[in-house]
């Protein structure tokens, strides 16, 4: 004895319907990717500063807690070397293949490399007498002017160091340069 199934009794996707949501997943991806490309270059630029103004803090830090002169050496790439300038010894240190990929970074004054902090946390002459990092610009260089997310760090003659956005304008908004 045969059993009929009834098409109402049976459940499940077909094979057209099936096809037809990947069709709409697939034209739904393609229409967000340039829009997470643009997120995920962003993500990098922000990841470089924040690694960038944590080792300036850093090298302020240890130079009140050690009561030492401290240097930050940024080096290509967005690497960096926190150094107690007396024993030469490294205290931190971040490679620079480290999520930097189309990350520029622009340095000023032109070609200073070192900043030294000394023990009260101020900014002082470098040992080699040469000028101090005063400010730190990251900008994309994969990304248009308009779809990049530009952000600078400065370094203030007392030490400060902050990260601000250089195209806020409104003098209102904390992140203003």
């Amino acid at each position: 004895m045969l059993t009929q199934f009834r098409r109402s009794n049976l459940s499940g996707v077909t094979l057209i319907e099936l096809m037809i949501a990947i069709a709409l997943m697939a034209i739904l991806m393609l229409l967000a990717m340039p829009s997470y490309s643009v997120w995920l270059q962003n993500s990098r630029i922000r990841s470089v500063s924040e690694s960038v103004l944590n080792g300036l803090q850093r090298a302020r830090a240890e130079a009140v807690a050690r009561n030492k002169n401290v240097a930050f050496v940024l080096g290509t790439n967005s690497g960096w070397t926190v150094t107690d300038i007396g024993s030469g010894a490294a205290i931190d240190s971040k490679s620079s293949g480290e999520g930097s990929q189309g990350v520029s970074v622009s340095i000023l004054p032109a070609n200073a490399t070192t900043i030294t902090f000394g023990s009260l946390g101020t900014v002082l002459s470098n040992a080699n007498g040469s000028a101090a990092i005063t400010q730190v610009d990251f900008d994309s260089s994969v990304l248009s002017a308009a779809n990049s997310r530009k952000l600078r760090i400065t370094v203030g003659v007392g030490g400060s160091v902050r990260m601000c956005d250089p195209n806020v304008s409104s003098a209102t908004d904390p992140r203003l340069c």
